[in-house]
Parts: C-alpha cells; structure tokens; sequence
C-alpha cells in the first residue's frame, strides 16, 4: 500500500462491473463532489441463470449519491456497453454524452421503453471535450468492430485518466479514419495518472489484424462458391464486416437481405446515417428473396454464437417461417465463439451439417480487440503513472498486468481490481479504501431485480430433479381430512410407468397427515412441514433424488 496525502482530494475511480467477467461495463469516476459514469452495459446470463434474460450493473452507489452524478459518458455501441441504460435509468435519470452512431443506437433502445423524451442527450464529435462538474471528457477516435467507437482522456484536478474503451489499432480501417495516435501521443506529453485500458486480448502476442483482411476472405468465399446460395453469420453491430460483405457481393452481381432483428435494426440505422455504402443498391427485404435465383442472393444474419432463438439457429431447426436451408448452401461463421458458447456454436453447425450444408468458419473473422503489442504501443504513448487493466476476466487482467510491468510500469503502481473496488489516485500516490455495494441484477421478462437467489435456486432444482405437488381438503374447524391426499408431480417420473411408487408416495403423504390429525395439531405450516419432510425422506430412499416438494391444502365447509 502507497502512502497518500492526506491534506489533498483525490481522485476515486469505481468499477460497477466489466471486471472479471465479459460483459456489464461500467465504471464511476469521482472527485470531490462530481460523479463521472463511463458505460452502462449488460452481461448475458450465465448456464445456471435459468430463465433469464441479462445481467444489469448494481447502481445503488449511484442512486445513494444522485446529487453528484453529472452524467453518463459512453464509449461505443455494443450491448455490453449501452445494454442497460433502459433499465438503470428508471432510477437514475442523467445526461448522456456520445458519438452519433452510438447515441441512435442508445435512442432506440430508450424509444423502444417509451424513455427517449425523458432523457437528456448530447451528440459529441471526437476532438471535443465536455465539461461535467470537475471533470472535463475528451473523445478521441479509436478503431473497433463498431464505428464511432471511443477512447476518453478524463481531466480532473487531480490528473488525466485515459480510458481507452474497447479498441484496436487498424491503419486501414474500411470506414473513416484510422485511430488517433497522435492525440494519445500529445496527451501522454502533459501527463497521465493513470490509464485504464482494455484487455480482452491481452494473452495474445502479435498485432491484431486490419478489419480488411477479412475482405479479401469474403472475395474469395464469393468467387469460389458462384454457384450457391451463401448465408453470412455476424455480430449485429459489426458494420465494417456487413459493408465488406456488401462490397463483394456487389461485385459479384449479388442482393444482399439481412435476416434477424437486431441486425435489421443495427445495419438499417448505419445504412440511414452513412455509414454503409449501398449506393449500388445490394441491400432488399426479406420479401424480395423469392425473386432472385438462390445464387445471386446471400443473407447476412444472426446467430454466429449459437444463440437459440437467433435466425441462423432457427434456419439449422428448420423453423424459420421464411428461409429454408438446403443441401448445397455455404454458411459462413464471420466471428470467433465468445467463452462459453461453444458448445452451442459446434450444435448449429452439426445440425447444418446434417442438411448438407458447407460451413466455412477460418479466417473470415478478426478480433476488434488490441492484441498485446498494441497495449504496449498504447502505454509508449501515454506514459501513466498507474495501470489499471480492465475489460476482462480475471486471466485477462492478469496477462495485461505483466505487459505493463515488462514495458516498466512499478509493480506497485499496478491496479489489479475487483467489482466493487474503491481505488483512490493522487500524484502522492495510491490505495484501495473501501468497497462499494455491486453485483448483478437479473432481469427476467418485464421484471428487474424481483428474481434472486433463492428464485435462481428454486429454479435449479425444479430443472434437476422437478416437483411434486400435494394437494388436500380439510373440514374448516374441525381440520378432518375430506380430500386426499392427491399427488401430482412434474420432472420427476412418468407417472404412468411409476404408479407403484406415487401410490406408495401418497400413502406415505396419507400416514403423516393422518399422524399430525391424530395429534390434534391444527397449525396448517406445521402439516405442510410434516408432510414435506416424511415425502422428502421416503422419495431420497426410493429414488435419491431431492424433488421440490409442494403441499397445498384447501378448507372447506360441511
């Protein structure tokens, strides 16, 4: 721990999530008494989040200090960046400041919630700087697989802080311009404290790849397969890769159709605003396939991580209401398995596979993410007193970390930190003093928050071993049993294939009921109790497995 001044105010920086994990950034700036939010992202539900949708970002930090919040500045516009806002700001209504693609992109998502008149917001262009309480926020350019993405230089009173957002660095990028090195250069010659910088690619050596490389795969893809029909699997938000793909396919006198909502919504946003290139009219509606030979068309769609519901797993089921796959289609993967979706990406393309399908999924992707040299060339440039990795499990941060201890960062002034974290900053030096309150709040459906735990646990259990039901009519007053008991159970066993065993279940039921009846006990809790616990016990033996266990009981008037 480094000693501080204690005489001085510093700097406070708080991550409210992206840390450990991928995905649900969000990261709080504070000094004295102005509050900077930076990012306001969603995580998608982990294998035993039965149920639900996305994980949102803890705010009640936020919502405890809404005096000092001065407002939300946001990188760019992936899900894991503006995903949340909707929801978080229903308790924490604040000004929103980003690039024009990005701030669409967030405006739909507020008009699609009914929230886009409530909330304040301003379009930033790069090389301008906003003034919030104590702060000031420079954007600058920065390439990723989104357009406007951006990095932030952060002046405060008590230094610059460089967040880079998700970046690369790609100098021939396939719209607009490259990154702005320079202007990193020229603020690493003023000073910076600290830089937080992404690190999802911090194992990997090397640069990563131009975004045009995969342009020439996509030249070669069409002109080896003029004789198919081809379907094109990427991020929705990956508008460089869908203008390629467009390129080519004018070339090679093909119609392109976007299939799946959120590359709908995304692509037709881009193409509104410039940013894609359809001036020779390649792009037509999914209406219009029927009037084109299967190969002069490609479709360019969602589903690249396997995901369920996604046009491109629903074509491999063979549901889509629309499209049907066939034997001699070309399916190519333009993007890499995020962790964890493996195992889902290799189901669509076995079941893609089986109808007779050519999957092509090597080289047809690049990362949008900085590769290790990359990280190296951004600290050169900058020169911070502090490291900070974000953006990353915890491999990730830990790989960044001896990137910039090996380019002569001190140990010491390397920030490895965890959700929640209170990392204070000055010249004099640095320390952790304390935690905030964070974590993940699920949003199921309409509602945010109202499943927890104990609802997450109920729902492994009910997925695991299923439930029985128990259901019986008491007299009023008297407590006589007039009805039951009745088992009914589901996820358990095939009743018709187990009669043996619910009978001798319901007279096990039958025998406690009659015990605690016989007792004169009148507490219905306590014959619930009872009857769970005798149920319980005899299906463990019978069966060793632990259903839930539900005992309803009815009253009635003779």
């Amino acid at each position: 721990m480094k000693d501080l001044q204690v005489n001085r105010e510093k700097l406070k920086i708080i991550p409210l999530g992206g840390l450990e994990q991928i995905g649900m950034n969000m990261t709080a700036f504070e000094y004295g008494d102005s509050i900077v939010v930076v990012d306001c992202g969603l995580a998608f539900p982990e294998d035993d989040m039965l149920g639900i949708d996305f994980v949102i970002p803890d705010v009640t930090y936020l919502v405890e200090n809404y005096s000092k919040v001065k407002g939300l500045v946001v990188t760019h516009g992936h899900e894991d960046h503006i995903g949340a806002i909707p929801y978080v700001f229903k308790k924490l209504n604040i000004p929103i400041y980003t690039t024009p693609l990005t701030m669409t992109l967030i405006e739909k998502k507020l008009e699609e919630h009914e929230m886009q008149k409530s909330v304040k917001r301003k379009i930033v262009k790069f090389g301008q700087s906003i003034n919030l309480g104590d702060f000031r926020i420079e954007f600058i350019k920065t390439n990723h697989s989104i357009q406007d993405a951006a990095a932030l230089a952060i002046y405060s009173p008590a230094g610059i802080v460089v967040h880079t957002g998700d970046f690369k660095v790609d100098y021939t990028p396939v719209f607009g311009d490259a990154i702005d090195l320079q202007r990193f250069a020229e603020i690493g010659k003023k000073g910076v404290l600290a830089l937080l910088c992404d690190s999802t690619n911090a194992e990997r050596p090397g640069f990563t790849m131009s975004e045009r490389t995969v342009g020439a795969t996509f030249e070669r893809i069409f002109s080896e397969h003029s004789k198919r029909r081809l379907i094109i699997a990427t991020f929705a938000s990956n508008v460089d890769r869908v203008q390629q793909i467009i390129n080519s396919a004018a070339k090679y006198g093909r119609k392109v159709c976007l299939e799946g909502r959120s590359m709908v919504n995304v692509i037709g946003t881009a193409v509104e605003m410039g940013y894609i290139d359809d001036s020779s009219h390649t792009i037509i509606e999914l209406d219009e396939l029927k009037n084109y030979p299967p190969e002069k068309t490609v479709l360019i769609t969602t589903g690249s991580q396997g995901e369920s519901m996604a046009a491109l797993s629903r074509m491999a089921a063979n549901i889509h209401k629309k499209i049907k796959l066939m034997s001699g289609d070309v399916i190519v993967f333009s993007s890499h398995p995020i962790p964890g979706n493996e195992k889902a990406v290799s189901n669509v393309i076995n079941e893609l596979a089986d109808i007779g399908a050519k999957v092509i999924f090597q080289d047809a992707h690049v990362s949008g993410h900085a590769c290790q040299e990359e990280i190296k060339l951004m600290y050169a440039l900058l020169r911070p007193k502090y490291a900070v990795p974000v953006h990353g499990e915890r491999r990730h941060l830990l790989a960044h970390s001896q990137i910039a201890e090996s380019i002569g960062i001190p140990k010491e002034n390397i920030w490895i930190l965890h959700t929640g974290d209170v990392l204070e900053l000055s010249e004099a030096g640095s320390r952790i003093i304390g935690k905030v309150q964070t974590g993940g709040i699920l949003v199921d459906g309409l509602g945010v928050g109202d499943v927890g735990n104990i609802v997450i646990r109920d729902r492994q259990r009910l997925a695991e071993d299923g439930i029985i039901i128990v259901v019986m009519t008491l007299e009023q007053h008297s407590n006589r049993l007039l009805a039951g008991p009745d088992l009914v159970s589901r996820g358990f066993v095939y009743v018709r294939e187990s009669e043996d065993l619910m009978e001798e279940a319901s007279r096990t039921v039958r025998d406690a009921v009659d015990e605690c009846l016989g007792r004169n006990v009148t507490d219905w809790s306590r014959i619930k109790s009872e009857v769970k616990d005798e149920l319980s016990e005899f299906v463990w033996k019978r069966t060793q497995r632990r259903p839930m266990i539900l005992p309803i009981i009815m009253e009635a008037a003779v």
